[in-house]
């Protein structure tokens, strides 16, 4: 899914701290702490240190630039790394997702493990802060020694610590990341949702079949990948079917106030106001919007689900619709029984991240049992090649681009609570 809302002003931040942890990273213990077939490649092009060469931009000339390829795996356990915003402006991603990996990891280990052995997971909050991120990651290969890593949520945090994986040849899988640049990085990045283009296309086919609408006003977080990759993907294929975008606003990074762009949004009389943001801002463009008279239903990704999206949005969000990775309303029984285990353990109804986190773990814990070995390069081959897994989310293949191909629910909120209208096969 997900993309943290840009903080263009952290890279040089990021920088400067990325070179303080590749200085001063102290080497762990020979056998993994216990906290926590082929050389890696993007884009095909092998770097002369053994590892991958990366195709990340910024983030990987300046994050991954002295990265050397991970030693083998000598861990007495199964240790996964996680990097996750257990803190910060996306807090509830975070915590859902890793209470859910958690909680598939104990079942796991509840059935014998994987290759005879515990796995466990070391996490490091990254405070919903991309260059944190970027840190996390190299504390946990480094110093944790990990075999492999979960995360992150958000894009541009998967972005940033992306290339240190390719780099260092440490498989990671993003349980929710969906802008396209994620696993374009490298071979050694995965994800087990489904992308932006995907989800962008079903948006405005649901808006213009389904909701009729003709006409459509986007408002897109400027500072965010995410918003701005589903905003793109969406008017794409919103025009293709001969719909009109009426107006095309923006905000930015900590905007409170909408009511400037909402009310040039009102003047252009749209049937839906697309809005491919983040929960917080959604609810008070919400709040707002219905304050100025605009009555039209609003559209949005998976960057809604959150509980806090209600109880900021209130009865103003109420008819609106999102598009999701899962329904905990499914009558499918792996769903049931997921969501049973869940609010048992943790109290509350697993959002989305949480559903997407947990089939995240199970691959990932699938894909080294089926490579039989810790050997990483076996483990990406076996992860690459991932047939009709049986997630929680929906069946999960990997393709070629490392990409998830599974389905998409829209939901609607009523009475405050999100109801299945439709779900979306891959095509």
């Amino acid at each position: 899914m997900r993309e943290l809302k840009g903080r263009i002003g952290h890279w040089s931040l990021a920088f400067a701290l990325l070179a303080t942890a590749l200085a001063g990273c102290k080497q762990p213990d020979a056998n993994g702490g216990g906290t926590s077939g082929t050389t890696p490649t993007a884009g095909g092009t092998t770097g002369a240190n053994g590892g991958a060469t990366s195709s990340g931009g910024a983030a990987a000339g300046g994050a991954a630039a002295n990265v050397s390829l991970a030693p083998p795996y000598q861990g007495a356990d199964i240790v996964l790394g996680e990097y996750a915003s257990l803190t910060g402006d996306t807090a509830t991603f975070g915590t859902s997702t890793h209470n859910a990996i958690t909680m598939a990891l104990d079942e796991i280990n509840a059935k014998g493990g994987v290759l005879g052995k515990k796995v466990k997971v070391v996490v490091v909050d990254d405070a919903s802060q991309t260059a944190q991120a970027a840190t996390a990651v190299l504390r946990l290969i480094n110093q944790n020694k990990v075999l492999a890593i979960l995360g992150e949520v958000a894009s541009s945090r998967s972005l940033a610590a992306a290339p240190i994986c390719q780099k260092a040849g440490v498989p990671m899988i993003s349980p929710s990341s969906t802008n396209p640049k994620v696993t374009k990085v490298g071979d050694y990045i995965f994800r087990t949702c489904f992308t932006d283009t995907f989800q962008g296309a079903v948006d405005a086919n649901f808006a213009f079949n389904e909701l009729k609408a003709r006409k459509v006003a986007v408002l897109t977080d400027n500072a965010s990948d995410y918003s701005k990759g589903l905003s793109e993907a969406f008017t794409t294929q919103f025009k293709k079917l001969g719909g009109t975008i009426t107006t095309n606003s923006f905000y930015g990074k900590d905007e409170k106030d909408f009511r400037a762009q909402l009310t040039s949004i009102k003047a252009g009389s749209p049937d839906v106001i697309f809005v491919p943001g983040y929960y917080t801002e959604v609810g008070n463009i919400a709040v707002q919007a219905r304050s100025l008279g605009i009555k039209q239903p609003m559209l949005g990704g998976d960057g809604w689900d959150s509980p806090k999206l209600t109880e900021i949005g209130k009865k103003y969000i109420e008819g609106s619709y999102f598009s999701n990775h899962y329904s905990p309303d499914s009558p499918d029984p792996r769903v049931k029984k997921f969501v049973a285990d869940f609010k048992k353990r943790f109290g509350g109804t697993p959002d989305a991240l949480a559903a997407v986190g947990y089939d995240a773990a199970y691959v990932m814990v699938d894909a080294i049992k089926r490579a039989g070995s810790t050997d990483r390069a076996k483990i990406r081959d076996a992860i690459a090649s991932t047939k009709k897994f049986p997630g929680v989310t929906g069946t999960i293949t990997i393709d070629a681009e490392r990409n998830s191909l599974k389905s998409i629910t829209i939901l609607q909120i009523k009475n405050g609570k999100f109801a299945p209208v439709k779900v979306i096969a891959p095509q």
